[in-house]
């Protein structure tokens, strides 16, 4: 349910860069594979006994995939260079601090850890994406200059953006029937743990991993009559079972927050790093040629397209 009730679209631009470099992750992984490491075969397949060989594949993967390959391998590389040669380093608690911040923004661990296997790649790639990601970001953000009157305007025209709108943080059980609701809800009433229970009884596995947890929601974004429940009741407080077209939720409000009017001075922090992401978006390509300058690159593979 989280994912088809809620459409969550913070963190997408994050998300972007790990998910988009995912098919050239795995084309520099197949490259260099083949090329490197030799095969028992001389071959890869065969069809009614005519053999593709190794080389042959070899020379369509670089044919098709080799420059932007490289281009991509040298990129790491140059920034990895200027990192060490500006001391900028990446911490393992950034790294996890920004991984669960994405996980967040996917609906939770199991439903990023699902979009990894659609993608075909693997946590330590995720985790390998996000630390280029923050160095780049430590490298570039010095090179850029905002105004406070640049700031003015921008959260000027991007204020409601900022405002807190009222929210509601909830955790939720989903069942398909109207018995199973009102056997979790008889457990409930008899002292069981609802995350325990929300574990096992939940077919939201987006959410039931992590005890139904749906984190903070505004209005507009949930199923109708789950909203109108959620945002009615009081915090610590566990509703009857409430049936919408996903099934029988039983929901329990755990926080809540008032909704807030912006202002410039509550929101300067939150209105500059809005303000630096988009620069940093702006500048990216430019600041890597400039980059690209002081360093003496050599490449030997051509293109073939």
């Amino acid at each position: 349910m989280t994912n088809e009730m809620a459409g969550d679209k913070k963190g997408i631009g994050k998300r972007l860069i790990l998910v988009m470099g995912t098919p050239l992750i795995l084309l520099i992984t197949l490259i260099t594979y083949y090329i490197t490491v030799p095969s028992a075969n001389d071959y890869v397949a065969k069809i009614n006994g005519k053999k593709i060989t190794q080389s042959e594949l070899n020379k369509e993967l670089v044919s098709q995939y080799g420059t932007d390959a490289l281009s991509t391998l040298i990129t790491s590389k140059v920034i990895e260079l200027e990192a060490t040669k500006q001391k900028v380093t990446v911490s393992d608690q950034e790294i996890q601090a920004e991984l669960e911040d994405l996980q967040k923004s996917y609906g939770g661990k199991e439903a990023f850890e699902a979009a990894l296997e659609s993608n075909a790649t693997t946590l330590q790639n995720a985790k390998d994406n996000i630390k280029t990601y923050l160095t780049t970001t430590k490298l570039i953000e010095p090179t850029i200059d905002i105004t406070e009157k640049e700031l003015k305007t921008y959260f000027k025209e991007n204020k409601d953006t900022f405002s807190q709108e009222e929210q509601v943080q909830a955790s939720h059980i989903l069942v398909e029937d109207e018995d199973t609701a009102k056997e979790v809800a008889k457990k409930i009433k008899n002292g069981d743990d609802f995350a325990e229970l929300a574990s096992a009884y939940s077919t939201d596995t987006a959410s039931a991993s992590d005890g139904g947890n749906l984190n903070y929601f505004g209005k507009g974004v949930m199923d109708e009559s789950f909203e109108k429940v959620a945002f009615s009741m009081k915090v610590d407080k566990i509703s009857d079972p409430i049936k919408t077209d996903y099934g029988y939720h039983i929901i329990k409000v755990t926080a809540k927050k008032a909704g807030k009017e912006a202002t410039f001075e509550n929101s300067k922090d939150d209105v500059i790093t809005a303000l630096m992401n988009e620069k940093i978006d702006v500048n990216y390509s430019t600041w890597l040629s400039s980059l690209y300058e002081d360093y003496d690159i050599e490449s030997t593979l051509t293109s073939n397209k």
